[in-house]
């Protein structure tokens, strides 16, 4: 039981994660996300917020894996935003070229 007690103290706290995670958090609010990814968003939040409890509860090894896959989370859904506005970028491209195509047959 020592040794369990003695392996939760020596965890540091896990500010610079803490830092990472609300950082990429801030990144994907300010992307302005999706309704398909606010789900992801509200799970990082969720996870974000159990950290920050186990962090002020001193719980460091809960308080970083909670951050850690907030930050993940918050990721993901970044991933999957951009990847959403790359596919609408590349059907206007597609539009494009093909109304250019249209006017050159024409010619």
């Amino acid at each position: 039981m020592v040794l369990a007690l003695s392996a939760c103290a020596s965890d540091p706290a896990p500010t610079e994660q803490m830092r990472l995670t609300e950082q990429a958090m801030t990144q994907v609010r300010a992307l302005g996300v999706g309704e398909d990814q606010a789900e992801l968003m509200g799970l990082a939040e969720d996870k974000y917020s159990r950290a920050q409890a186990a962090a002020a509860d001193e719980d460091n090894k809960e308080a970083r894996l909670l951050a850690e896959q907030a930050e993940l989370d918050a990721r993901l859904a970044e991933a999957e935003h951009l990847n959403v506005k790359s596919h609408e970028q590349l059907t206007e491209l597609n539009r494009r070229i093909a109304r250019l195509r249209q006017q050159l047959g024409a010619m």
